[in-house]
């Protein structure tokens, strides 16, 4: 897994599927993709969670500090537990009631709501804004769009108001009240809350934030039960009206400027859309303005780790349930708190980017011309250019681009038929020629001079007509081409939905010939072996035959002999010199 800010946001490499989402949904695009791979860019993100709320696979997840919590509570010192008021909207009311007890059965030494410095970083704020009116100021108690500020918009650090965030100012309030070694455990649905407790300038007012995800997981860990639980309140409530501090104007409304919605100096923003909006109407001659935004649309009650499926509706009105039952302390304006804090521009886009090597990238991807620039957003970026833009500072891929990757694969499917050593040709619905192959025109000595003409031309149409009367068929067989001295194996089917037939035309020549000159050689070995077999019969009949009439030849000569060798009465040597020579001469 992969990680960024200060391991806050994991990546999943396993999950991630190549869909761009996190780039489409990110507001400052601060994904890196390598390889297909989508990775938060440690210096572009601002810890929104956006991309952990949208991901459709699950691939990106918010860092578990559960058991650093746990550390906290076993290593004695006192914790505190400040949690955010919107929690009202994550809890159902009976569970609102039982939480506290809850939070004390884990080892909480102090319970309190945030709200608590909510109150407390609104009155500072408008503090601030009565010292210097005639200018323009942000709130600052979203550390999502401080940190978009500091990134993307540093032109803009001086309309900030230099005040810390409820988290903070209830963390010092903390402090101040109970002592510098106690630590603050967060509780509230923000990512961004984990990155702004590490801010050095912030280093140790917050020891530790949870998510209301991470404390359910954390009581069912313990086994504790929310039903079983006593109800009890907090130990310290909140002044004024802070309870509405994660809605759209709970800060406006807890500092006093206004209750008129329709207040043309005073102006509640949610979602990054109208945030970004509403920091470019403050232009040098615009006039003397207050805007609160939050990150996340509808407030905090939108926060990317808020628990449950209900609608922001719904959430709204248990957070206004809640404050009208559980109304604030009056404010105590005797007291002031010291909560100023600084921003430091870390600006992520330094390097400049030229026309020249937009333009390099555009091309690269067929997009030299405006025509050609779709447009399209599904590289996950809004226009072309932006995406040429991506790609330049590592951010992007070429092949991010979907109507590029498109052609490329037109183009290699064009090549593959191309350069195939098959004859392929493609017939409209009446049979006509629409296109054919290299190959094709070699195998049917013809050109592209035959296009518009009916198949018939060049070879017999029936295996199409056939297929064209059952379009569902294939059709397999080899046919000779006497014309053309061919022989081929061809494959025919048809394009249902384009209305169009293919041939597939393997030349098998070769191998015919082949198989024709083997059966005749075939033939031939077998007549010479006949032949053969038949010479070697007769010649040795032929054999037997001598051997035959030597035989008894030989027996003869044999009988003689023994007669001369004893020797006839009566018979005198010429007469013995003359029997063995007519017998020699009969032989």
């Amino acid at each position: 897994m992969t990680s960024a800010p200060n391991d806050i946001i994991f990546t999943n490499k396993a999950r991630c599927r190549d869909c761009y989402r996190c780039v489409r949904v990110c507001p400052v695009k601060a994904i890196r993709m390598h390889d297909g791979q989508a990775h938060v860019d440690t210096e572009r993100c601002i810890a929104c969670g956006t991309c952990v709320r949208e991901c459709p696979q699950g691939a990106k997840s918010i860092r578990n500090d559960v058991q650093r919590a746990v550390r906290l509570l076993a290593s004695g010192e006192p914790v505190a537990c400040s949690v955010a008021p919107s929690f009202a909207a994550a809890f159902e009311p009976w569970q609102q009631r039982r939480l506290p007890s809850a939070l004390r059965q884990l080892g909480f030494s102090y319970v309190g709501e945030t709200a608590i410095g909510a109150y407390h970083s609104a009155a500072a704020t408008a503090r601030a804004v009565a010292r210097d009116p005639n200018r323009r100021h942000v709130c600052t108690a979203c550390p999502a769009v401080v940190r978009y500020v500091e990134r993307y918009r540093p032109a803009q650090l001086s309309q900030l108001v230099p005040v810390v965030s409820p988290m903070m100012a209830h963390a010092r309030h903390v402090h101040e009240q109970r002592g510098e070694n106690w630590k603050v455990v967060f509780l509230g649905p923000c990512v961004a809350k984990k990155a702004e407790a590490e801010r050095p300038e912030l280093a140790g007012a917050v020891d530790c934030v949870l998510t209301f995800e991470e404390l359910q997981q954390w009581l069912e860990q313990e086994g504790i039960d929310l039903r079983t639980c006593e109800e009890s309140g907090f130990d310290e409530a909140p002044e004024g009206e802070a309870r509405l501090f994660p809605l759209e104007g709970g800060c406006v409304r807890t500092a006093g400027w206004t209750t008129d919605v329709l207040d043309g100096h005073v102006l509640a923003v949610s979602g990054f859309n109208e945030v970004r909006d509403s920091l470019d109407s403050l232009t040098a001659d615009a006039e003397p303005l207050i805007i609160e935004p939050l990150f996340c649309a509808r407030g905090c009650i939108g926060g990317p780790a808020m628990p449950g499926e209900q609608t922001s509706y719904h959430r709204r009105g248990e957070v206004l349930k809640y404050a009208e039952h559980c109304p604030g302390c009056p404010p105590d304006t005797s007291q002031t708190h010291v909560l100023a804090t600084r921003f430091t521009p870390s600006q992520a886009d330094r390097e400049e980017i030229t026309e020249e090597q937009i333009r390099h990238v555009l091309e690269k991807t067929g997009k030299a011309s405006e025509e050609d620039q779709l447009n399209c957003g599904a590289c996950g970026y809004p226009t072309c250019r932006e995406k040429a833009i991506a790609v330049i500072r590592g951010l992007a891929e070429v092949d991010m681009c979907m109507p590029y990757v498109r052609r490329l694969a037109e183009q290699r499917v064009d090549r593959i038929i191309e350069t195939s050593p098959n004859g392929i040709v493609i017939l409209d619905d009446q049979l006509r020629i629409l296109s054919m192959n290299p190959a094709f025109r070699r195998m049917f000595m013809c050109s592209d001079a035959v296009c518009g003409r009916p198949v018939s031309y060049l070879l017999d149409p029936e295996p199409f007509e056939r297929l064209a009367a059952d379009p569902g068929q294939l059709i397999e067989s080899t046919v000779e081409y006497p014309n053309y001295h061919l022989t081929c194996h061809q494959i025919l089917y048809a394009l249902a939905d384009e209305q169009q037939y293919v041939g597939i035309f393997v030349n098998v020549t070769r191998a015919q010939t082949s198989e024709r000159q083997l059966d005749e050689l075939r033939v031939q070995t077998v007549l010479q072996a006949r032949e053969l077999l038949d010479q070697q019969t007769t010649m040795a009949e032929t054999i037997a035959v001598c051997l035959g009439e030597n035989a008894a030849r030989s027996e003869a000569l044999l009988d003689k002999l023994m007669l001369l060798a004893e020797g006839e009465k009566g018979a005198t040597p010429q007469a013995n010199k003359q029997w063995l020579r007519d017998t020699y001469t009969s032989k």
